[in-house]
């Protein structure tokens, strides 16, 4: 009787409570999903409201605004859409007020997050958790104040943040890298071997180079170009990763040949790919663990003066995840004025061509996969939530 009681005493401190979770971007949508059913598996009565977009709301969220109208990248575009991010801050404002959630958990995008948590704290009352914090050992470290101040808890996703926080005071749970479970998630039920995708591709038992230029217009019109032109210099036929709703129009006002534009497949294709070209972001992570060698790219306006302002301004020498977490170059970053047709084929060949650069790149993966541990990161995200908002 002791136990059954006990466990009804549970249920009923966490039952019916109410959550808010911000994502702004895609990425942020698909964590946050993992998010909401991790919830819903431990708090059955979870009701959830978001701002995220389908997979959010597939995994049970009330979705009140969807990310297409939130994701502006760069200064000049969030200027150009500014009237667009006061409503999102309006929206968001009235939401909250009308829902009154026990707790709201931000997902990455600062930008806006940051802003949102003062209001909630400081208008509201309700403690806010950090799911995915962001950057700011990269840049922007004096954030770390706002976050020391406003924050109930904060969940990070990089080994390295526990040393970064503690540095200033702040204490800081490590949850696992939801990338680790996304990727293990994908071979354990992917039917498709590498010989079908190359037959799916119409390439039939060719090698091939992966082309991944981002998820965004913007990125993929500044990077997209010179790819295709290093690859087609290479003795190997290549694929483009298309992203979700972009059509393959936009691929072809790029240069590229429709045909070789695979949107759906991107996982398949870095991962039967002989070698993969990244436009930096998480892809560089994805690539890594799905054992596929690589060389990131990463387009920005300025050439020189931009690349010797970035090591100025940045607080870290890297700028690809790989190269971050291990604190070491183990795939060559080509950015600004470094990142030309010529240095990317030149970087491709050396890796195709050099079985001890290819086997050494290979074996520091190795080493990222220990480091970022196992799967299971929504899940330990939830018992600490869980935990916390219980006492």
């Amino acid at each position: 009787m002791g136990g059954v009681k006990n466990q009804w005493i549970v249920i009923y401190k966490i039952g019916w409570m109410k959550y808010f979770i911000i994502a702004g971007e895609a990425s942020g949508d698909m964590h946050g999903a993992g998010l909401i059913r991790a919830i819903r598996q431990r708090d059955a009565a979870a009701v959830v409201e978001c701002f995220g977009g389908d997979a959010m709301q597939h995994a049970g969220g009330r979705l009140v605004r969807h990310y297409r109208e939130m994701a502006f990248m760069g200064f000049f575009n969030v200027v150009l859409n500014a009237h667009k991010v006061i409503a999102n801050f309006r929206i968001a404002k009235k939401a909250l007020r009308n829902f009154m959630p026990d707790v709201v958990i931000l997902i990455d995008y600062p930008g806006f997050n940051m802003k949102m948590s003062t209001y909630v704290v400081g208008q509201l009352g309700i403690p806010v958790y950090y799911y995915i914090a962001p950057k700011i050992w990269a840049w922007k470290t004096y954030r770390v104040r706002q976050l020391k101040r406003e924050m109930s808890g904060i969940l990070t996703i990089f080994p390295f943040e526990t040393a970064f926080y503690a540095r200033y005071g702040v204490t800081v749970q490590y949850v696992g890298n939801p990338t680790v479970d996304t990727i293990a998630s994908y071979i354990d039920s992917d039917p498709m071997t590498g010989s079908e995708f190359r037959q799916f591709a119409a390439l039939g038992e060719a090698d091939y180079i992966a082309l991944l230029p981002g998820s965004r217009r913007q990125e993929i019109a500044s990077c997209l170009p010179e790819m295709i032109r290093a690859a087609e210099k290479l003795n190997l036929p290549f694929l483009i990763a298309g992203a979700p709703g972009i059509d393959a129009s936009f691929y072809e006002a790029c240069g590229a040949d429709a045909s070789r534009v695979i949107a759906g497949h991107t996982y398949r294709m870095i991962r039967y790919a002989a070698v993969a070209v990244v436009n930096s972001g998480t892809a560089t992570l994805e690539t890594a663990l799905l054992n596929t060698p690589q060389v990131v790219v990463y387009h920005v306006k300025g050439g020189r003066l931009t690349y010797w302002l970035k090591n100025r301004i940045l607080k870290i020498p890297y700028i690809s995840l790989v190269n971050i977490l291990l604190q070491k170059e183990v795939v060559t970053e080509l950015v600004a004025h470094l990142m030309t047709a010529g240095k990317i084929e030149s970087e491709v060949d050396r890796i195709l061509r050099d079985k001890e650069v290819k086997e050494k790149m290979l074996s520091s993966y190795s080493e990222l996969k220990r480091q970022l541990g196992a799967p299971g990161t929504a899940g330990r995200a939830a018992d600490y939530l869980l935990n916390k908002l219980k006492k």
